[in-house]
């Protein structure tokens, strides 16, 4: 083992018998990361997409740092505060989901927004027993969200403890994709045999994150919530990545057309200064857990529910996206040529574009290995855009930008030549 691993951390996803050793970072400003042995790396990918506005915001920085001298910390079982309440408030006008529950990070939103529509339907005395997701989703690493996502080597260990999922296909398309409105057809056909089953949730990603930036296009979604609605089961929307401007909108959603019953939030929800997930449900869905009868509480709650500085950043962030929505709108226009002109090596197959995020498959014949994560060509291609200053953490032979909105046009452009240089040199 390499001598720069520390003896006493365990690092995420991480195997540390074939690994690099990790870079000790000592500062971060903007879209930039300083290590500690002088060296600076563009952050191209958000710090695994949650530096939604850059390292080191400082009205976020500031707002955490006013609120710590207020109060830190209460238990929202028996208190409520104003952080709390200016943010359920400002979320609901802006999802269109009047109730707000707060949790800690992405996979726990997943897993209330799941017991919410589990438990709605015990609740009204017609309890459904179907789930159902599609293939190459990944909603998170707890049981619950780990049981939605697609079944892989990751969840393979706990195949026995996981829930039964059915699964529609997912019609991922690209620049210059002809055979779309085919594979939408028929996606959808499956959906429907589905959900002929009663069926309590259907549960997406209005663009595949961690399974491949797999994007759809906006009618198949707004197709998928309209026969959601004639089968009578919930929608629930995975916005973990996509909320917060990542898609050039607010949240991905508005800019599909979806009115979801239920939304996990997290990730750029507070600029990546603070851990916090949240869970928007329409006040239907809330009204479902009130009664006389404990039986109906959503007997759910963590330590540090609605905390108050995590509240305080979220607020500081919002002011953000709102006062500069260009910055988030403007993103794709950026990307734009220069993704074109990467597109034009051969090696670049399947180019897609949405918001501030870019992505493309990466194809080489002189590496024969099975698609996927652990696909070697990743780790290869990482090491050597490290060399050219780049941080980018593909996903296996899936190449992706997805940087802060900090980013300067400077540093975007050299992104992308330190990845036209690498795939010559590949």
């Amino acid at each position: 083992m390499a001598a720069a691993w520390h003896p006493n951390l365990w690092h995420p996803t991480t195997q540390v018998a074939t690994a690099d050793p990790p870079l000790r970072v000592v500062g971060g400003r903007g879209a930039l990361l300083e290590l500690e042995d002088g060296r600076t790396l563009i952050d191209a990918i958000s710090s695994w997409w949650v530096t939604l506005h850059g390292h080191g915001e400082p009205t976020i920085a500031a707002a955490i740092a006013q609120q710590a001298t207020q109060l830190e910390q209460v238990i929202f079982a028996n208190f409520t505060h104003l952080p709390a309440e200016r943010l359920a408030e400002r979320l609901s006008a802006h999802t269109g989901l009047a109730r707000l529950f707060f949790s800690d990070n992405g996979s726990t939103a997943v897993e209330v927004a799941l017991k919410v529509a589990w438990q709605w339907w015990r609740n009204q005395g017609t309890p459904r027993s179907q789930l159902i997701a599609f293939e190459g989703a990944y909603h998170g690493d707890t049981f619950g969200a780990m049981a939605l996502g697609e079944r892989s080597l990751f969840s393979a260990p706990f195949e026995p403890l996981l829930c039964a999922v059915a699964r529609a296909p997912w019609p991922a398309t690209w620049w210059g994709d002809g055979a779309v409105e085919a594979r939408e057809a028929s996606a959808l056909a499956h959906l429907e045999a589905l959900l002929e089953t009663p069926t309590a949730a259907v549960i997406l990603e209005p663009l595949q994150g961690a399974g491949g930036m797999r994007q759809v296009r906006p009618q198949f979604l707004r197709e998928v919530e309209r026969r959601v609605r004639q089968a009578g089961a919930l929608l629930i929307v995975d916005e973990v990545m996509t909320g917060f401007g990542r898609t050039g909108a607010l949240f991905a959603s508005t800019l599909a057309g979806l009115t979801p019953d239920l939304m996990a939030l997290s990730k750029g929800l507070t600029g990546g200064f603070l851990p916090m997930g949240v869970t928007m449900a329409s006040e239907r869905l809330f009204s479902g857990f009130v009664g006389n009868d404990p039986a109906l509480t959503l007997f759910h709650g963590h330590s540090f529910t609605a905390n108050p500085l995590g509240c305080a950043a979220a607020l500081a962030s919002l002011d953000l996206l709102e006062q500069q929505p260009q910055r988030h709108q403007g993103m794709e226009e950026r990307h734009r040529p220069l993704l074109h002109e990467l597109a034009t090596d051969p090696r670049v197959q399947k180019p897609r574009l949405l918001g501030t995020i870019a992505a493309f498959d990466l194809v080489s014949s002189q590496w024969q290995a099975p698609e996927g994560y652990l696909h070697p060509i990743g780790r290869h291609l990482q090491r050597q855009l490290l060399a050219e200053g780049v941080f980018l953490r593909p996903l296996g032979q899936v190449v992706y930008l997805l940087p802060p909105l900090s980013i300067t046009g400077g540093e975007l452009k050299r992104c992308y030549s330190a990845l036209g240089k690498a795939l010559k040199e590949l």
